[in-house]
């Protein structure tokens, strides 16, 4: 989904998620769309000052609460108006069996792309009552795995093996700990834990770039 930098003529919020200096990237992890209003929790990387100081300035912005995680991460609440253009969007989704499935991921060039899932046949009329200048482009079509968070992708072995990892210090820049050293912390040959890392991994990377 795209406005192709007109983002802010849907909602001043989604220009600035979308196009503002200070965010490196950005994920909304859960929203509410009512008639009146739309909130939405996002995970951020970017400036936190920046952040505040514009949602201040945005008029449409009429609650907000940011939480830093570090210096360069925070987690920020917004609540807005709605406008005409996101009752265009948001509108015929609640009012249809199709279920959006977070996270919806802000792109560098503005974008944004996250999971849907719902009835076959109801699926184009939302399309079409996209509002200008929106642009929905379906990626890819799967079933119910294929909308499945991270965490439900994963094996309990490739879970185990990530957090072991994770642990012991592979992850590390230099590396602290090998596959040897995870396989065995799971009592595993090296090359078990080499497999279940790598596929885990790539659960990893597919979820992250939206895939």
């Amino acid at each position: 989904m795209t406005a192709n930098g007109r983002e802010s003529e849907i909602h001043p919020l989604y220009g600035l998620l979308a196009n503002a200096p200070f965010v490196e990237r950005a994920t909304a992890l859960q929203y509410n769309y009512t008639d009146e209003e739309l909130s939405m929790l996002h995970y951020v990387e970017g400036d936190a000052d920046a952040m505040a100081a514009a949602l201040g300035e945005i008029e449409a912005a009429f609650d907000f609460a940011i939480e830093r995680v570090d210096d360069d991460r925070f987690y920020a609440y917004l609540r807005g108006h709605n406008t005409g253009s996101v009752d265009s969007m948001f509108g015929p989704l609640s009012a249809s069996g199709i279920v959006v499935v977070p996270p919806i991921v802000y792109h560098p060039d503005g974008s944004v792309t996250t999971s849907f899932f719902g009835p076959d046949e109801e699926f184009q009329p939302v399309i079409d009552r996209a509002p200008e200048p929106l642009e929905i482009t379906i990626e890819a079509v799967g079933g119910l795995e294929s909308t499945a968070g991270v965490d439900a992708r994963l094996s309990d072995r490739q879970r185990t093996a990530i957090r072991a990892a994770l642990e012991l210090g592979y992850y590390e820049v230099p590396r602290e700990a090998n596959q040897a050293d995870v396989a065995r912390a799971m009592d595993c040959s090296p090359s078990t834990a080499a497999e279940h890392l790598q596929k885990a991994e790539a659960s990893l990377v597919r979820s992250f770039l939206g895939t």
